[in-house]
């Protein structure tokens, strides 16, 4: 049966995208591994995959690890294991792994694909830093026999680089429909969390589930929210990072400490979504951005600002959309869902049929369909169908 390997920086890719495809192989008989740095402390790595390898990976593209021990070190792993096919994601460890392994791809000994969540370059980002992924992608495209990318933009810009039969659509990495279903949720659970807020009957709460890091421009959200100026509106804020507690005080400074609530990491953002009258994601970058599908799929409208992905789930009304960096205007988009509760629950509710195409079942039918392609590519004689 098929040796399959994913390669990534850090852990938490694969346990965040890829651990129910690899599930869905192994199901079907496949050996499927996975290697990062610090990969073997992720009890959801070390618990689901065959192995689990250890790499020198840096975030940092300038480390030196990335250069002068990775490539062996992923080169060793692959000669003792002999892989059909190697799944790389996240820029550093897609283009380390890919130059390591090009010459075994060269030569017929596997298959070398990457999954791209997101490219570095992206419509309205910085020049330089555009120009220097761009160049980087396009180094490393004739060491790709395929691409898969998750939203439009992305697929364009691909297909410059890449032969167009090369490059793959498939719109994530697979949305659980069953979990975020607004019928199992049970209104207790969200009486709970409103009770645990301090919520009483006449407040509206916005929910904002996203790392506090730069991109996610955590500030805007907070200063549109001060903007708005609504007593009875509340602010939650869900998961963690560098720039939290610069986020409290932000807050603080602004007056409205008592009606923010920093929550941390939390594991019931389905009950969250559900107690809310909207989510809310002012990315300035993102791939697909899986709290959007969650909060269509469980009926709740979404605030997000016009960016590749967001933009491919919430155009054609299925939300609202704001200019990256416009505070009043996702303070205006926030009057608008409290001023129009009615129609903006017919909003949340339009979207979730659409969801479907986002659905893990379909998702893993894109990849039965990618892995037998390159497989038959690898092994002429052998006709593999993996689908049913």
């Amino acid at each position: 049966m098929p040796k399959l390997l994913y390669i990534t920086t850090i852990p938490v890719t694969i346990s965040s995208f890829f651990v129910p495809i690899a599930r869905h192989f192994q199901a079907k008989g496949w050996q499927v591994d996975a290697m990062a740095n610090g990969i073997s402390t992720e009890p959801k790595c070390t618990d689901t995959f065959d192995k689990v390898w250890e790499v020198d990976l840096s975030r940092n593209p300038l480390n030196p690890t990335n250069v002068l021990s990775a490539p062996r070190q992923i080169r060793q792993i692959l000669q003792q294991q002999q892989y059909d096919i190697v799944n790389v994601s996240t820029p550093v460890a897609a283009f380390v792994a890919r130059h390591a392994l090009k010459d075994f791809s060269r030569q017929g000994k596997v298959k070398l694909i990457y999954t791209a969540q997101g490219f570095h370059f992206y419509r309205g980002g910085s020049l330089i830093k555009n120009s220097i992924y761009r160049i980087l992608e396009a180094t490393a495209a004739p060491w790709t026999d395929r691409l898969v990318v998750v939203n439009r933009e992305d697929e364009a810009a691909a297909k410059q680089m890449l032969a167009p039969e090369k490059v793959r659509y498939i719109p994530g990495t697979g949305l659980n429909f069953d979990r975020f279903n607004p019928e199992r949720i049970d209104a207790a659970d969200v009486a709970r969390v409103r009770h645990e807020l301090g919520l009483a009957p006449e407040h509206s709460l916005f929910l904002s589930a996203a790392e506090f890091i730069p991109r996610k421009r955590h500030r805007d959200l907070i200063q549109a929210f001060a903007k708005l100026n609504r007593p009875n509106a509340h602010l939650a804020l869900a998961g963690d990072g560098r720039l939290f507690e610069q986020m409290q005080q932000l807050a603080k400074d602004l007056g409205i400490q008592d009606r923010v609530h920093f929550l941390g990491f939390r594991r019931d953002i389905q009950i969250l979504t559900r107690a809310s009258v909207a989510t809310l994601l002012a990315s300035e970058q993102e791939g697909l951005p899986n709290c959007v599908m969650e909060s269509i799929a469980l009926e709740v409208p979404v605030i997000g600002t016009d960016i590749r992905g967001t933009r491919d789930l919430l155009g054609n009304g299925k939300g609202l959309l704001c200019k990256v960096g416009d505070v009043a205007g996702l303070a205006q988009a926030m009057a608008w869902i409290l001023d129009n509760l009615t129609e903006a629950q017919m909003m949340g509710k339009q979207g979730r049929e659409e969801m479907k195409a986002y659905e893990l079942q379909y998702i893993l039918r894109q990849y039965e369909a990618l892995y037998a392609e390159v497989l038959n590519e690898l092994q002429p004689n052998g006709i593999f169908s993996l689908q049913g």
